[in-house]
């Protein structure tokens, strides 16, 4: 049988921006060794692999080279093909069962809230393959669960950032989120994500490093809702707003590519 396949620019209106994902509509279940196949033919930062279950969606992320826990983006353009191709109806909550528990997705007009799990950081010791990898001096660092955080001291320091991948990709995590205050008042925060040990040397739009970066600046700038922007080449906006727990992002996504594997 033929398997849908779409290719969703996400955390974007426009085609060609934002970061894109692959979302796979299922009809049965897959091996793991075939999708992770699949994502590498996709060469995408992610590939979304969904299945229908009794209470929505199963759902898993995969970039071309590892299964990953958490996706923000992929899940951004996971519930917005649901909507599209109408698998879903437009009140309808997308709800996907994860490595990372339950994740909500809810259409708000043109935009989409994902309702997300807080991934808070501690400080912690900046190993010698950060600093150099990154080429900056720090004026924070943290961990959690899947990535560092670094803030550095302004927005250029972020834009103009050319890391050593091959030192970033020595790192015991995920990857890394570098940040830092905007230069202008059109965002609250200002980011890049790394991740050459998980195959993406930059990641154009991370939601899910929103779920860290929304409590690092909820705890320095004492509110809780942001406009996020992404400096990647791409570039893309998150709308974050922490709840207690959990951390809800707002996105758009546009579909760009619609077919089926064979």
């Amino acid at each position: 049988m033929e398997i849908k396949i779409y290719q969703v620019d996400a955390f974007t209106d426009k085609p060609f921006l934002g970061n894109p994902a692959a979302v796979c509509i299922l009809t049965e279940r897959k091996e793991e060794k075939w999708m992770q196949d699949v994502a590498r033919e996709m060469n995408l930062s992610e590939t979304a692999f969904l299945l229908k279950i009794e209470d929505g969606y199963n759902l898993r992320w995969f970039t071309p080279s590892v299964e990953v826990d958490l996706c923000g983006h992929a899940t951004l353009a996971s519930a917005h093909i649901l909507w599209e191709k109408g698998y879903l109806g437009a009140s309808e909550q997308a709800r996907f069962h994860t490595k990372s528990g339950l994740l909500t997705a809810t259409k708000k007009d043109e935009w989409i809230e994902l309702d997300f799990p807080a991934e808070p950081a501690v400080e912690a010791t900046a190993p010698e393959e950060l600093i150099k990898g990154l080429g900056i001096t720090p004026v924070y660092v943290g961990k959690n669960r899947f990535d560092y955080i670094v803030e550095v001291a302004n927005e250029q320091s972020v834009r103009n950032m050319e890391p050593n991948f091959s030192l970033l990709k020595k790192l015991n995590a995920r990857g890394v989120i570098v940040t830092s205050r905007p230069k202008t008042g059109n965002y609250d925060f200002v980011s890049r994500f790394f991740a050459p040990a998980s195959g993406i040397d930059e990641d154009p739009v991370t939601g899910s490093a929103h779920c860290c970066l929304g409590l690092y600046w909820k705890a320095k700038l004492n509110k809780d809702e942001f406009i996020a922007y992404q400096a990647s080449e791409r570039g893309g906006f998150v709308k974050v707003r922490v709840n207690n727990d959990r951390v809800i992002l707002g996105g758009q996504a546009v579909t760009v590519l619609s077919g089926e594997l064979l």
